[in-house]
């Protein structure tokens, strides 16, 4: 009891709840399933008992499926690391150069983002990833990048498995009516296997292969992704956050040189600032070390800067009918259903007479803020997401300068 007891705490207990989610049951579903199935295949085909080749693939087999549930669990359940609640930083004239973030009460760190999913500012972070119902960021980013790689690589020694099951199962019984196909099977091993292969295993198997071939190629784009995103020390949201203020600048003609200020200039060194020996990132997810152009708050103020030509940028629409926040609404026609965007980033439900600023959005469906009452702003409430285009009209008047000057205040 005492062992347990060091892993299970009531600190940590509610994580359990992280698995109570559509990501990781599909995700832990095709684990099991492609693992279960290539071990009982292994069987049929490579007895591991028989030679030491056999025996190698076993090991082998049981070592990749080891080594992914480690790395899945850890990116899940050790997190990317969260900015404590109501966090200033040291130096109290930092605070200029930082924004506030009213849901957790406290300054956004450099690189800190806050994630309505988990509903707290995430260090470093990369993206809310649903697979394992957390965000990637600081902590778990060598955790998640570890398992990406591996999980493609144990499904296609899966995937061997499975042809070489149903190949060396089946090469007797194909028949194309007038010929029987005749293989030279001598390597394999004569005796009967334990299990018969028979039909419903047959169906398994053939199942099994299409989720590791899926897998395999579904999850190795998604390793590369973030292998780039590793050697360029550089996020998704920054990556973001760079192009808009390459498209700031030349929109103001400002003359500016936006220089990254995370990347150290070799992939080397920004590959060794999340793979170490210990398994722990490099530094306290706080400050992070810096191109020499540059210091800890470049990209932060270049945030401010983008948020207050946000303001400025965005279009006020007056809501013109209802909309009850629906991800596909069939009633505002078929290419509002067919076209609704792919993310997982809300949408917010309208009343006909809503007011919205609306920041950016496509032929179909827009984004935007939603501008509330006073008691709404000062408690500080904050509603965004998409909504239909045929739902809004644009306001012939343009009061969103006034309602941001307040908006300013609260921020």
């Amino acid at each position: 009891m005492k062992f347990l007891s060091t892993f299970v705490t009531f600190e940590n207990l509610h994580e359990v709840r992280r698995l109570c989610h559509w990501g990781p049951i599909i995700a832990l579903s095709v684990i099991s399933i492609c693992s279960t199935m290539a071990i009982l295949d292994s069987i049929i085909w490579y007895w591991p008992l028989d030679t030491t080749g056999g025996s190698i693939n076993f090991i082998m087999l049981i070592n990749w499926t080891v080594l992914i549930l480690y790395n899945y669990f850890n990116a899940m359940f050790v997190g990317p690391g969260y900015i404590p609640l109501g966090w200033k930083p040291g130096n109290q004239h930092d605070t200029c150069y930082l924004q506030y973030c009213t849901m957790c009460q406290g300054y956004k760190a450099p690189r800190s983002h806050h994630c309505r999913k988990c509903n707290r500012c995430v260090m470093k972070m990369d993206h809310h990833c649903p697979w394992i119902n957390n965000c990637c960021g600081h902590l778990n980013h060598a955790y998640f990048t570890s398992f990406l790689l591996l999980a493609p690589l144990g499904c296609s020694h899966a995937a061997i498995i499975f042809i070489m099951t149903m190949y060396t199962q089946l090469y007797e019984r194909i028949s194309f009516g007038w010929s029987t196909v005749k293989i030279d099977m001598s390597a394999v091993r004569q005796f009967q296997p334990l299990m018969p292969f028979s039909v419903p295993a047959f169906a398994a198997t053939l199942f099994a292969l299409g989720l590791a071939l899926g897998t395999t190629i579904a999850v190795g784009m998604l390793f590369v992704i973030q292998m780039k995103v590793i050697i360029r020390n550089k996020t998704s949201i920054e990556s973001w956050i760079e192009e808009k203020a390459k498209d700031r600048i030349q929109h103001y003609q400002t003359g500016e040189d936006f220089i990254f200020p995370y990347d150290l200039g070799s992939r080397w060194l920004n590959f060794k600032q999340v793979f170490t020996w210990s398994g722990m990132p490099r530094g306290d997810g706080l400050q992070w070390p810096v191109h020499p152009k540059c210091h800890q708050h470049t990209l932060t103020i270049e945030q401010l800067k983008q948020k207050a030509d946000k303001r400025v940028r965005s279009v006020q629409y007056r809501a013109v009918g209802d909309y009850n926040g629906a991800c596909c609404p069939l009633s505002k026609g078929l290419q509002t259903f067919f076209r609704t965007p792919c993310t997982e980033e809300p949408r917010i439900p309208l009343n006909k007479g809503d007011t919205i600023l609306a920041t950016r959005g496509t032929k179909w469906w827009m984004y935007g803020d939603k501008v509330l009452n006073e008691q709404q702003v000062a408690a500080g409430e904050r509603v965004r997401g998409w909504f239909p285009r045929r739902c809004v009209e644009k306001c012939h008047y343009d009061t969103a300068a006034s309602d941001n000057t307040s908006d300013k205040k609260v921020n």
